[in-house]
């Protein structure tokens, strides 16, 4: 087990190195000059545009954000901060000094092309609140998904069974974004009903000086409705997979076996069924981790919750490269993370499955 985790760590270098190449390149191709748009000329001004355009302005901007150098070498910079090194004196004048190249101790993502500040200081304050939704959301609907999904597998038929079948599928129908707008126009508006605000994490009149137990209110409070919608569609799929990973695994020989021995049900449901039943849900484990970071767009961007999913979506838009390129490769390093983890989980789930070395 130990050297197959070894094995796949050292391969996680040259896979990062394919996946961070391609989406350099691939932000690279979309149309519009950032430089050109942050003195006020959009994609879509065409030439006719530029004869107004400072040109110079423009030409000390790409200076700076080095988008007059080739793109390899815009690559080779931005791949030496984030191994902690500053290359920003490599290439200069169309010379290649690598002597100039030194180390700083920190990652550098560059800065985003939006205000110039340091990207790393930009997801360091959004990362918190976009990571606590998100596992929040994950321990809720687990939390819950899972019982009723075993229960409803016991029960067969029941009225239980049927109407949580319904409402559930029902819920996984209805579209994020339109639940989060009904949401907010009749639980925070108020000419319905007005139980909940309707954006942010913070009241107008928050203080510091409030005592912690009103502050994790206050923020509860806010982060109530917009979890609620975020919960719902994943709750509703946790469910029905964790329902029929164990109506399939309940009808297999050894699970009769295990009856006919004169086994519990409580016995045959929760210490032989069950753990089979997980290996489904293990891979959606691994399938939530890359999620964590930027994973809640629609829900932040509804509710005004300044948070990496709005930080993603505005550097999308204004083609900030750095910031996108930071989320893709935070995004890739947890797509490894988590193929990792779900491997290891399925060992523990499940003693049959072993990477290691079979004994003859």
């Amino acid at each position: 087990m130990w050297r197959y985790l070894i094995k796949r760590i050292v391969l996680f270098l040259p896979t990062l190195f394919i996946i961070t190449l391609i989406s350099f390149a691939v932000s690279r191709l979309a149309p519009g000059d950032p430089a050109a748009a942050k003195v006020g000329q959009g994609s879509e001004g065409g030439m006719s545009g530029r004869s107004t355009l400072n040109e110079k302005t423009v030409e000390l901007i790409r200076k700076q954000w080095n988008l007059d150098k080739p793109v390899w070498q815009q690559y080779v910079i931005w791949t030496g901060g984030l191994l902690c090194f500053d290359m920003s004196r490599v290439f200069v004048d169309g010379r290649t000094n690598w002597s100039e190249a030194h180390f700083t101790g920190r990652p550098d993502f560059g800065k985003s092309f939006q205000d110039n500040r340091p990207v790393y200081d930009k997801m360091i304050e959004r990362v918190p609140v976009t990571l606590t939704m998100n596992l929040i959301a994950i321990i809720l609907a687990y939390s819950i998904a899972v019982p009723l999904g075993i229960y409803s597998s016991t029960h067969t038929g029941s009225v239980i069974d049927r109407l949580s079948t319904f409402i559930l599928f029902a819920l996984y129908s209805l579209p994020v974004f339109w639940i989060g707008t009904l949401a907010i126009t009749f639980l925070a508006n108020p000419e319905f009903i007005s139980i909940f605000p309707s954006s942010g994490l913070r009241s107008p009149a928050f203080s510091k000086n409030w005592s912690a137990w009103k502050q994790f209110l206050d923020y509860a409070w806010h982060l109530a409705l917009p979890m609620i919608v975020y919960v719902y569609a994943d709750f509703a799929f946790i469910s029905r997979q964790m329902r029929s990973s164990m109506l399939e695994v309940i009808r297999q020989d050894y699970i009769r076996t295990a009856r006919a021995k004169g086994l519990s049900e409580r016995s045959v449901t929760y210490r032989h069924a069950l753990r089979n039943a997980l290996i489904p849900l293990i891979t959606l484990v691994a399938a939530l981790i890359p999620n964590l970071i930027g994973g809640s767009v629609i829900i932040e961007s509804i509710f005004s919750i300044p948070g990496m999913g709005e930080l993603s979506f505005k550097a999308l838009v204004a083609r900030d490269y750095p910031m996108i390129m930071a989320v893709f490769t935070i995004s890739a390093i947890l797509t490894l993370v988590g193929m990792l983890v779900a491997d290891v989980l399925y060992s523990l789930a499940d003693p049959r499955i072993s990477y290691g070395k079979k004994s003859s």
